[in-house]
């Protein structure tokens, strides 16, 4: 993979990370799943709220793993 190519990936994988996490919070209705993780809305009464912060924060710690691949 060329150092472009490399570059677009990472700056699409920051994109992907923002998206999830700008869910996250709107989901949530605070930022404490950055710090309490996964408990933070596996509580959520609403379970639509519930199930979109599941799907984002997959898709957030997805991306996490391959940006520390990534290096």
């Amino acid at each position: 993979m060329s150092a472009a190519q490399v570059k677009n990936l990472q700056r699409r994988l920051e994109n992907l990370a923002r998206e999830a996490e700008t869910e996250l919070d709107r989901a949530c209705g605070h930022d404490l799943w950055r710090s309490v993780g996964f408990d933070a809305f596996d509580s959520l009464a609403d379970s639509d709220r519930r199930a979109s912060a599941n799907y984002y924060y997959g898709q957030w710690s997805t991306v996490r793993e391959l940006q520390e691949a990534l290096g």
